[in-house]
């Protein structure tokens, strides 16, 4: 166990932090808006920073073993960063995920060395994982419970005292706001937590995909929901209220319809010549929003959201508009409303079924 343990720290101290960029907005507008690009990981996603402590905390509780298989149930970047962990300490790692998951994620899976157990219902891979748990002797890694209380939200370079590090020289150092789209909601949770020990002013808001009931759920103080589609937008949206996404830490809610996703992560990649994954284009849009509401009413100060993984990982997908075409996605009029945005400062009015958003 030490020597695992040792391992995966020793991960974690040679691996330079993710960048924080700049997204190009006019100065005179008084509101920056940053990207802090988790691509950089050394899994490419966000999830790395998730599945090293929940390797860690898997192992400091004596549930990871030596030979037995960890299992988890993943939609797809959590599981590339776990067989990873997982290659790293020497104990095989089986990933059970939707069939719909891109091939690019499975590769990645087995690239790795780990199994991909793909399941027809995304609503299953929480049973099946524990079920082969049970089978094989193995541990449930079980990130939508553990993604919460796994994380050290006090500190420890987490994903929020990075961004205020790395916020310090800016002309707005304390962001109004940080954008956090969510899959288990445990970077939500550690965002919103961290604010709050630190006794900053910030406001946390989580834009919620198609297929997701967590805004539902949220809003009506619902823990119960539940939604009967997958989301679109892999890595963020659950059928299901998740155990570590906590409504209490949130400030705002936006649902983001997932043709804006798609136009939004196009329009990262014409301002940015960064290719990013859909979950990136939920944040943006929603950060983009807000940048718009604080110029409208005359604000100053910064904006940050993430970038969640790289576009690589979806060329099939968001960048095809072949598969566009085949979900029914028209990112016209959202390419239009960002380009008007971008253009002159202001946000057009929506249309209502692609307004609902809650503070």
């Amino acid at each position: 166990m030490k020597e695992a343990v040792r391992r995966v720290q020793a991960d974690n101290n040679r691996s330079a932090d993710t960048h924080l960029l700049a997204f190009p907005l006019p100065e005179a507008w008084g509101v920056d808006l940053y990207l802090k690009d988790e691509s950089t990981h050394p899994t490419g996603s966000l999830k790395h920073r998730l599945a090293r402590s929940l390797f860690l905390y898997g192992l400091c509780n004596g549930w990871i073993r030596p030979g037995r298989p960890v299992i988890e149930a993943s939609s797809g970047s959590t599981a590339v960063s776990e067989a990873y962990f997982a290659k790293l300490i020497g104990v095989p790692f089986i990933a059970v995920m939707p069939r719909t998951t891109s091939r690019e994620k499975t590769r990645l899976i087995e690239f790795h060395g780990g199994q991909c157990h793909l399941v027809r219902d995304a609503r299953t891979v929480y049973e099946v994982s524990a079920a082969l748990a049970v089978e094989t002797g193995g541990h449930y890694m079980d990130q939508f419970t553990y993604a919460e209380r796994a994380t050290d939200w006090r500190g420890n370079n987490n994903i929020a005292e990075s961004i205020y590090e790395q916020m310090k020289l800016e002309r707005f150092p304390e962001p109004a706001w940080i954008v956090a789209t969510a899959g288990t909601g445990g970077t939500s949770a550690t965002v919103a937590r961290y604010v709050r020990y630190m006794q900053y002013d910030t406001r946390v808001c989580v834009p919620d995909p198609e297929n997701s009931c967590f805004f539902d759920g949220w809003l009506g103080g619902d823990n119960e929901a539940v939604s009967d589609s997958s989301s679109r937008i892999e890595g963020i949206g659950r059928p299901r209220m998740e155990p570590s996404f906590l409504t209490s830490a949130v400030d705002r809610m936006m649902k983001v319809p997932d043709a804006a996703s798609v136009a939004a992560v196009r329009a990262l990649e014409r301002a940015t010549g960064r290719r990013a994954g859909g979950s990136t284009g939920t944040g943006l849009w929603s950060a983009l929003k807000i940048v718009a509401e604080m110029t409208g009413r005359g604000g100053t100060g910064s904006v940050v959201t993430l970038i969640c993984d790289p576009g690589e990982r979806y060329l099939d997908k968001y960048y095809s508009d072949a598969w566009l075409r085949e979900q029914g996605l028209d990112i016209a009029p959202y390419t239009a409303t960002i380009e008007t945005f971008l253009a002159t400062g202001r946000w057009p009015a929506e249309r209502p079924r692609d307004a609902a958003d809650a503070p």
